[in-house]
Order: C-alpha cells, then sequence, then structure tokens
C-alpha cells in the first residue's frame, strides 16, 4: 500500500470538498472533450490534404 501524499497535499490539510472534485472532473471532461476534437479535425484535414493530391 503506498503511503505517498499526492503532490500539493499535506497530511494537515482538509480533504477535497465535493463541488472542488466536481470542477476538477468537469475541467479533465473538458480538456479531454477539446483534445480528443482536436486531434479528429486534425486527422480530417490530413485524410482531405492526402486526397487532394
Amino acid at each position: 500500500m503506498s503511503t505517498t501524499q499526492p503532490v500539493g497535499r499535506t497530511a494537515a490539510a482538509p480533504p477535497l470538498r465535493v463541488r472542488d472534485q466536481a470542477r476538477e472532473a468537469a475541467a479533465l471532461i473538458a480538456f479531454s472533450a477539446a483534445t480528443a476534437c482536436g486531434l479528429a479535425l486534425a486527422l480530417l484535414l490530413l485524410t482531405h490534404l492526402g486526397s487532394q493530391g
């Protein structure tokens, strides 16, 4: 079992509140969606440019 503390958290710090966890989860979802859309657009552009030549 690991006894390491997460980065930026100390033993004296209070645990994260549910709203903080929800905010972090929403930010992660938004980042993941933006990354996936960006990669999909890049692949679409590459395939479009590949079919031109």
